[in-house]
């Protein structure tokens, strides 16, 4: 099948006109209407109807446009794998303050010369269908959501467990404590605005509460990490978990406690996920640099759900 003119036959359907879709490709008009002639003539149907407003898919144009645009994303896909030293290494990170952001600027540290492109993306389906559609090479992500697999074509392996801390208000009845057992949190009030349910991190707490009794409440909006750690240092009943390597400032006057959980300390276990098929030379030099700078999964003494994505 003629890549040119799927390429084309998609610019038209995002378009809705031949006219635009034509400069949009930087051809004539009479070009694209011959492309779609060819592709209809193939494919032995026809994909458009001419209105005066100008081109709609027809039942079976709309029927092959998704079929279309996976075309065009595997001969990108084909033609990156030829290339890939020449791009940056595109990474999911979740958010800027969490451990994996630290993960990839000690990465970077170690191996400047290796371009980076870092971006945060939303949820591990979204992660998932950006690794296979290349339009990054790697998601770093906690869990995998119980009875919801990962595809076949995405490899993984954890690479850091990391505490769950308790962050307190001076005020609170366990601010004065240096640790705090995790059965002991049973009753106390722990404000967590930002798990959205459907989330590989709700799932997480989920089974952090099932298991140990927790009263975790993620009511009102999510305004960000400066106001839930206001409303922390102002509020003595709400405490909040944090996870100790996310990095966040506040004013010397707010008196927030981060308390170690034990008795088992809760870990956030974080992997790295890959395209089985992903040639990018440096992929490889991250899942080793990984290797070796990271370890102390499944250390006695802590807990972590049992769904997690295998190492």
């Amino acid at each position: 099948m003629d890549l040119e003119a799927v390429r084309t036959f998609v610019a038209v359907a995002e378009a809705g006109q031949f006219q635009k879709a034509a400069a949009d490709l930087s051809i004539t008009q009479q070009a694209v209407s011959r492309r779609i002639a060819v592709l209809e003539r193939n494919l032995g149907v026809r994909l458009f109807t001419r209105t005066p407003r100008g081109a709609e898919l027809t039942i079976d144009g709309q029927a092959f446009l998704p079929h279309a645009r996976e075309l065009l994303r595997v001969a990108e896909r084909a033609v990156t794998s030829v290339r890939t030293g020449r791009r940056p290494l595109r990474v999911d990170v979740i958010a800027s303050r969490s451990a994996p952001s630290g993960l990839m600027r000690d990465f970077h540290r170690a191996y400047s010369e290796i371009e980076l492109d870092v971006v945060w993306l939303y949820d591990v389906e979204t992660a998932v269908a950006a690794i296979r559609s290349g339009a990054i090479d790697a998601s770093f992500r906690a869990v995998a959501m119980p009875g919801r697999p990962l595809p076949e074509d995405i490899e993984s392996v954890r690479v850091l467990d990391e505490p769950l801390q308790l962050l307190t208000g001076p005020d609170h009845a366990l601010a004065g404590a240096r640790e705090v057992p995790l059965a002991q949190l049973a009753g106390h009030r722990i404000w967590m605005p930002g798990i959205v349910p459907g989330t590989e991190w709700a799932a997480y707490y989920d089974d952090l509460v099932a298991e140990f009794g927790l009263a975790i409440e993620a009511t009102g909006p999510n305004f960000g990490s400066d106001a839930l750690l206001d409303t922390v240092a102002d509020t003595p009943a709400l405490a909040t978990f944090m996870s100790e390597q996310t990095r966040l400032v506040w004013p010397a006057g707010h008196g927030l406690r981060r308390i170690p959980v034990t008795d088992p300390t809760p870990v956030y276990p974080h992997s790295l996920l890959w395209h089985r098929d992903n040639p990018h030379p440096a992929l490889a030099t991250l899942r080793a640099h990984l290797a070796a700078t990271t370890a102390g999964h499944d250390v006695a003494g802590t807990w972590r759900p049992g769904w997690v994505i295998p190492q």
